[in-house]
């Protein structure tokens, strides 16, 4: 078990997206005008490519300026990018300085040093560094070449820091795609983490069945923390690590909708995990994800899990409430679970999907070839279920305390799925996993007569209403849907999303000195 923390440079476990964020020039377009070059001239290039061409001959700007027939001011603010010359005056520019017109336009750089200089005066005049109310730096040829790197370089994690912490939920939905096909590559299985949780439940004498609350607390004390409950937690998080004292605060809050053992193996996993502030979105999903998954691993050990889901395979009995039983955990967990192992143990292909009632998708991913409903971005999240899916189906059967098991027919295919319901301070859900109609003998509930036929995405499946209810109602109702903030607002700004951390600095406060 590596005992490293924060602060090593050591590798780390996380996987850092390392493109670059995409940044749109600066600049205004210029003023539609017949005189004026197109509309798409970049003012702060070009009058750096005049200047390069201008010193290059050796000429002076009033030289310059005398054989084209303009005063050595007007140049001057040419070549600083706040003057755009006319179409005449630039073509006589091209000849004097002995390239064509379409040469003076172009968007490379003569070299380095002057694409450093256009960077820097982009970012200097962007409306983002004018809000700082800062000094601009004057771009000369005394400014050394280095300096540029740095200024450059600060402007650039300057623009990276505004555009995470305003992330739209456009830019959220696109990082929980990408992030959905890379588990999808791995057949939602990491290795890396069954490890270290087989590492960790080693020093800690871990036998077999439930993890119980004794051996979760020999962990934290094992990774140098000490447990205090309190009553006043931030309301925006669900634990607080204070790094500084080793301490984990939990909230002994009866009503929370989180199992206390679950968020204190989250805490934990995300310390050995070594997770820093997030740099990316996307980073902040897959800590979230990779924290929950060795969490889950610390509650179902692969070893015993696996053992115990070939047994049930052997007897055609496979159920995600007896993994759930078996291993004293909730029965997301348990799904979750399942499908971390199914496809790489088992050689099974699965589908989850947790639903809310409204018959939207809160979260779902797969492996087996299920359509879900996405969007442009490839998002699912926020996407209308199909009402002939199991995860519909289920909200509307009376017996709540069985499982509920149904085949589906699909346009890619036919699915075996079992669902049950759950509610929580959000409404209810569903969750459901599915497999492939060749799976289904391997699971209990297989012998269900619960069939059904979904067209999706064919919109008279089940999106246009039917043609009498339409033709007896249409253009006589006006409804008025719920929209969610959430749906409009930009990611909340901060080191972590949706976290007060002006609240979380008071609670610490306030409790180290104790």
């Amino acid at each position: 078990m590596p005992k490293k923390h924060r602060g090593d440079t050591s590798t780390s476990h996380r996987d850092h997206d390392s493109s670059e964020p995409d940044h749109k020039p600066w600049g205004a377009d210029p003023a539609d005008n017949a005189d004026q070059v197109e509309p798409s001239v970049d003012v702060i290039s070009l009058g750096k490519r005049i200047r390069h061409l201008r010193k290059q001959r050796g000429l002076t700007l009033d030289a310059l300026g005398s054989a084209v027939g303009t005063v050595a001011s007007q140049l001057s603010l040419i070549e600083n990018g706040k003057r755009e010359p006319k179409l005449s005056l630039l073509r006589t520019l091209a000849r004097e300085l002995g390239v064509s017109s379409d040469d003076l336009l172009g968007t490379d750089p003569p070299n380095r040093r002057i694409a450093l200089e256009i960077e820097l005066e982009r970012a200097q005049r962007s409306s983002q560094y004018q809000s700082l109310r800062l000094p601009s730096v004057r771009i000369s040829s005394r400014l050394p070449t280095e300096v540029l790197e740095t200024l450059v370089g600060l402007h650039r994690e300057v623009e990276r820091q505004a555009n995470l912490n305003a992330a739209t939920p456009e830019e959220a939905r696109r990082a929980n795609t990408q992030l959905r096909r890379q588990m999808r590559d791995q057949d939602n299985y990491f290795g890396d983490l069954e490890e270290q949780a087989r590492e960790l439940l080693e020093h800690v004498d871990y036998a077999s069945g439930p993890l119980s609350q004794h051996v979760i607390s020999d962990l934290a004390s094992y990774l140098g923390f000490t447990l205090h409950h309190v009553d006043d937690l931030p309301h925006s998080t669900r634990s607080v690590t204070d790094l500084r004292n080793q301490r984990i605060y939990l909230t002994q809050n009866k009503a929370s909708a989180h199992n206390p053992q679950t968020v204190l193996l989250q805490a934990l996993a995300s310390h050995v995990l070594q997770h820093q502030v997030p740099t990316t979105y996307l980073d902040f999903l897959r800590q979230r994800v990779t924290t929950n998954y060795l969490a889950a691993a610390l509650l179902i050990p692969e070893n015993s899990a696996v053992r115990f889901l070939r047994q049930a395979m052997q007897q055609k009995e496979i159920s995600v409430e007896d993994l759930r039983d078996n291993f004293a955990v909730s029965y997301e967990t348990a799904a979750h679970r399942f499908t971390n192992l199914a496809t790489h143990h088992l050689g099974i292909r699965t589908h989850f999907q947790k639903v809310h009632k409204s018959g939207t998708i809160f979260k779902a991913y797969e492996n087996d070839g299920v359509a879900f409903p996405k969007d442009a971005t490839g998002a699912i999240e926020g996407q209308p279920i199909c009402r002939f899916w199991t995860s519909r189906q289920v909200f509307d059967v009376p017996d709540k305390f069985s499982a509920f098991n149904q085949y589906t027919d699909t346009p890619t295919g036919s699915f075996w799925c079992t669902a049950r319901t759950e509610r929580g301070p959000d409404g209810e859900f569903s969750l459901s996993v599915g497999v492939p109609y060749a799976s289904s003998k391997w699971f209990r509930g297989k012998e269900t007569t619960e069939r059904s036929v979904s067209r999706c995405p064919d919109p008279d499946c089940c999106r246009r209403p039917p043609r009498a209810l339409a033709a007896a109602w249409a253009g006589n109702v006006w409804p008025a849907g719920r929209a969610t903030s959430s749906q409009l607002a930009a990611m909340p700004r901060g080191s972590f999303p949706g976290v007060d951390e002006t609240e979380v600095y008071r609670f610490l406060e306030k409790h180290s000195r104790r």
